[in-house]
């Protein structure tokens, strides 16, 4: 037994997974609060360091190059020194970011912390859902690596609280308290267990079984699950194999739902929420504490989320919630537009904001890290998952860098109604290309990649093709019976 077990002996089956799963996701909280903390400092710092709108633009995007160059790298160094390791330097760089970040006398400074608080968060986003997902039993997996994205929105909406009561303090204090679930995540996971998936892929069986042993109902389950991680297992494959053709359908799915997830606006409401409204009218203290409730609107979305994609499954959610938001963003842009931000108005514009916020985050929000650690081939899972946070996050600058400037040049209720748009061509994009993966396997996905059946527009064609075989007199062509269709 390895000595990372010793402090959860006491532990097993869904319990231990379900700890495992809720100390991981620490990291989802960091990333959460460390991103979303800057929409309420940010009002503080463009007084005090008398920023331009480019300036602004570029304080809060050093976070996202960060985390796009972090998760790129990540992937490399998870499959060599494997899952927990790459948390745990994830966590490191999390202490070293907020520190620094809390202490910044400069702009550079400043931007050069978050630019490290960005390295780590990119790490996170890449390691933490793969590391979940390679522990967690298949049954329980979608509700474990929602915890994931969970304790994401926990964490911005604790930024947006903790940015409303410490609005007359200093925003050092915002960036400062981020110094303890840092600690936290990097003490608790030294006391983890290893992906048994990753154990298997270096060789190490019995250490491998030994975690499944303890994280599965019962021994003929921990040895079957390791048969078939062992049958499928491929070497590390090199980034050329996400560009096979069978690969691809995978690789379409996931980045596809990694770049919706930015691009129809979620992040641009979480960043810029308080300068909009501030903008349209609402006075500061108001419009932080709207931000407050889009927080809160995130943490009960995904809540749902989290029971609704083992229930309904990962495409089912989403093809069921996206569409209201793109009707809320409609709504909403028609308030800006007709300038009924005050009064009544205020009201219908906060909850087209809430709305928005529900639907988007309880359906694209919570499908990104599970769909994205779920589609992938063991042999090249970590850089596939490293593709999926970097297309997040690369959507996410462009998002960051381009919104102000965005309400500034077209209007806030132009730029909604683009965002709006961008919702219902996601629709679409589900429809054709993601599958559904509730109560499968890792490894009966991985076959289904192979056998050419993953993406909803493959089966079409193929069954196409079958029916084509079939007489156009409705029979079977061998007995004359009737065919199901």
């Amino acid at each position: 037994m390895t000595k990372t077990l010793d402090i959860s002996r006491k532990l097993s089956g869904d319990s231990l997974s379900t700890f495992i799963a809720t100390i991981s996701a620490t990291g989802g909280l960091l990333f959460g609060y460390d991103t979303g903390i800057i929409s309420s400092a940010l009002l503080q710092i463009r007084a005090q360091f008398d920023l331009t709108t480019l300036g602004a633009e570029i304080v809060t995007s050093t976070i996202i190059l960060g985390a796009l160059i972090g998760c790129l790298g990540a992937g490399p160094i998870s499959d060599r020194w494997g899952r927990r390791k790459t948390i745990m330097l994830a966590a490191a760089l999390f202490i070293i970011g907020t520190f620094s970040a809390a202490a910044a006398g400069s702009v550079t400074v400043l931007s050069v912390s978050r630019l490290v608080l960005g390295l780590a968060i990119g790490a996170a986003s890449q390691i933490v859902p793969i590391y979940i997902a390679e522990i967690s039993p298949a049954h329980r997996r979608g509700r474990l690596v929602v915890a994931f994205q969970l304790a994401v929105v926990m964490g911005v909406t604790f930024s947006f609280l903790t940015g409303y009561l410490l609005q007359h303090a200093s925003w050092r204090w915002m960036f400062g308290i981020g110094m303890l679930p840092a600690v936290i995540l990097f003490v608790g996971m030294a006391f983890l267990p290893n992906s048994p998936r990753w154990l298997a892929m270096q060789g190490r069986h019995d250490e491998a079984l030994d975690v499944l042993l303890r994280v599965r109902a019962s021994e003929d389950i921990a040895r079957d699950e390791l048969h078939d991680i062992v049958s499928q297992k491929d070497r590390q494959a090199p980034w050329s194999e996400l560009k096979k053709p069978w690969v691809r359908p995978a690789l379409v799915a996931s980045v596809g739902i990694a770049l919706l997830c930015q691009l129809t606006g979620i992040n641009a409401i979480m960043y810029y929420a308080p300068t909009i409204f501030a903008g349209a009218g609402f006075g500061e203290s108001s419009a932080l504490l709207t931000s407050v409730a889009v927080g809160v609107a995130m943490v009960g979305a995904t809540f749902f989320g989290g029971w609704a994609v083992d229930r309904w499954g990962r495409r089912t959610l989403i093809l069921r919630m996206l569409p209201g938001a793109a009707v809320s963003l409609v709504v909403l842009g028609l308030m800006f537009s007709l300038h009924l931000t005050q009064g009544w108005g205020a009201w219908v514009t906060v909850l087209s904001l809430m709305a928005y916020t529900v639907f988007n985050t309880g359906s694209l929000s919570v499908a990104i890290w599970l769909v994205g650690a779920e589609v992938y081939p063991l042999s090249c899972r970590g850089k596939g998952m490293s593709l999926v946070a970097g297309s997040h996050w690369g959507a996410d600058l462009i998002i960051s860098l381009t919104t102000l400037s965005l309400v500034r040049g077209l209007g806030a209720d132009m730029t909604f109604w683009l965002f709006a748009a961008v919702n219902a061509f996601a629709v679409w994009f589900v429809v054709r290309y993601v599958p559904e993966t509730k109560g499968y396997s890792l490894e009966e996905l991985e076959a289904r990649l192979r056998n050419g059946t993953f993406a909803p527009a493959d089966r079409a064609r193929q069954t196409g093709r079958f029916l084509n075989k079939i007489p156009a007199t409705g029979t079977d062509g061998v007995h004359g019976r009737p065919t199901e269709l």
